[in-house]
Order: structure tokens, then sequence, then C-alpha cells
């Protein structure tokens, strides 16, 4: 069987794409770390990576490999930590990954409340891109994903939270509610691309994304794009949740099409199956899942994030 040091270079290898920066991440000298992985590679019978030219690649072997490794490094994590509580000198920390869409709201809601539930535990929290924080939850960067669904993975712990309306900000048009046919001459205001709302924003209003336009801005800030809205014309979407947050602002409006369906998504959290922080992740999961339990009806059609 391999060793546990042998577990950590493959996993460095893996995560940067490159043998001299595993080595440097690692405090080892290259020709250690490839004489490693080759001893590795020999015990286990299979290469694990192809050796390109620029960089390694996981061979089919390497690709089924890596989720064992990784809950193999956590799972001894998990004895350090058990270790660490019975010497009196354990600090647990907790890494929470967030979607921008989601963390402009759900951290001014809730911080205070998760330093009550958890206060012993050093909490770091990131906001990341749906994909990049997908990434770093396979790479242990984070310990739970909080992001708009749905997520396909049978490696992973999926738990629903709660689900939002995604509403319209469009001042031009008069009325609570709008056909989403009255956006289709309007300018719409995105976000950057690698945020899930641009996606199902261009899904429903079904907007080119090649659209021909002598003026447009694209940004990752939510109330400047309804800056531009209000300078400029147009509209822009916004989650229902992040609505109470916007001082001094109105003209927020429920989108339907024909069918009466008005657009939403589903927000999850993801987490490795095993995970040694699982009591206090559960306590961050339950807040928020009490928190934002309204009901919505049937006619919510929960948007992809591709």
């Amino acid at each position: 069987m391999i060793s546990i040091q042998q577990i950590s270079y493959i996993l460095a290898i893996a995560d940067t794409g490159s043998i001299s920066r595993a080595a440097e991440q690692c405090f080892v000298t290259q020709p250690t770390l490839s004489m490693q992985l080759k001893k590795a590679e020999e015990l286990l019978g299979f290469p694990v990576f192809h050796r390109g030219t620029s960089s390694l690649e996981l061979s089919d072997f390497g690709k089924a490999l890596l989720p064992v490794l990784r809950q193999i490094q956590g799972d001894l994590s998990a004895v350090d930590r058990l270790r660490a509580q019975f010497e009196g000198t354990f600090t647990e920390r907790l890494r929470i990954g967030v979607i921008p869409t989601v963390a402009a709201y759900l951290l001014l809601d809730n911080f205070k409340d998760w330093q009550a539930l958890l206060p012993n535990t050093q909490v770091f929290v990131e906001e990341l891109k749906t994909e990049e924080l997908l990434e770093a939850l396979e790479q242990r960067k984070v310990d739970v994903a909080i992001l708009a669904g749905p997520v396909e993975t049978n490696s992973l712990r999926v738990i629903p939270l709660f689900s939002e309306e995604i509403l319209a900000y469009a001042p031009e048009i008069e009325g609570e509610q709008l056909l989403v046919e009255a956006l289709k001459d309007l300018q719409p205001w995105l976000l950057n691309k690698g945020n899930c709302l641009r996606t199902q924003m261009m899904h429903f209003c079904a907007i080119n994304e090649e659209m021909p336009n002598s003026w447009n801005y694209q940004g990752g800030n939510m109330e400047l794009l309804m800056r531009m809205v209000d300078q400029q014309g147009g509209y822009t979407l916004i989650p229902e949740y992040y609505q109470p947050f916007v001082n001094g602002v109105d003209h927020f409006k429920h989108i339907r099409d024909t069918n009466n369906h008005f657009p939403g998504r589903s927000i999850i959290a993801v987490s490795a199956f095993r995970h040694a922080n699982w009591d206090s992740m559960e306590k961050i999961i339950r807040s928020i899942q009490l928190k934002y339990n309204k009901a919505h009806s049937n006619e919510l059609e929960v948007l992809s994030w591709k």
C-alpha cells in the first residue's frame, strides 16, 4: 500500500498540474517527489498520470483513485482532530464557500447567528463562482459549498436549503408583475460570465449572448447593475432574498411566462459524505433551512445554472 506521504504528493500534483509546483507546495525537491510518485505507481500497478509535454493529466485509473485518496486524507484529518481534542489543543476550523449572488444576502443575514451557534469554531467564508467552488470542494479547499443547484454527483453529499424567486428590477415597466415578453426590447444588464444568475437570466429571458449593442457593461456586483439600470434604462434580475438589503429601492417585479411560471433557483449545500466537521456544518445548514423556509407554489420554475 502506498504511504500517507505519497498520497499527499499525488494530491498535490493533481491540484497543481505540475511536479515542480507540487514539490514547492510540499517543501521537497522535484527529484524526491518524482521518485515517490514512481514508487507509488509501481505499488498501485497503474500509472496515476499521463506524462505530457506541458502538464500532467490524470489517467483513467488516476481519476478513479483521486476521490479515494481525498477521502483517506480527510479521515486522517479526523484522527488528528480526535487526538487534539483529547490533548485539549483542538481548535475547529470550518471553511465555507458561497457563490456571490447568495453571499450578497446570506452573510449579512446569518453571520452573527453562525457565531452564536459555533462560538469555539474559526469560520472562514470565501466567495467563489460556481465552477470555482465545485473545484475547491473537490480539492478539499472548502468544507461546505453553498450554491445554486442542481448538481449531479455521486461522490458528494447534496442537501437542499431553500428555493427563492428571481425578481426583475425594471423601473420602466409599470405594475408589480410583468410577462417575460415585456423585457425582450429592453437592455439586459448581466453579471460576469461564471455567475450562475447570469446563465439563469439568459435562459428564462431568452437573451442572445451575441446580441450586438453599442453600449454595455457586465459586472460582478448586483447593486451596481441596478444603478446602471437607473442611469441607462433596461433591467436586471436579482434573487428574492437580496431585495431587503437594497436600501431605498423599489420597482422589483415578479416575472411570469405564458404558462404562468416564474423563475427561481434552488439553493443547496454540498460537502463530502464523510467529514470531520459535519456536526458544525449541520448546525449551519439547519439554521439556513429554518430561516428561509418560505413555501413556493408549483409554478416556480427552477432554472439551471449551466
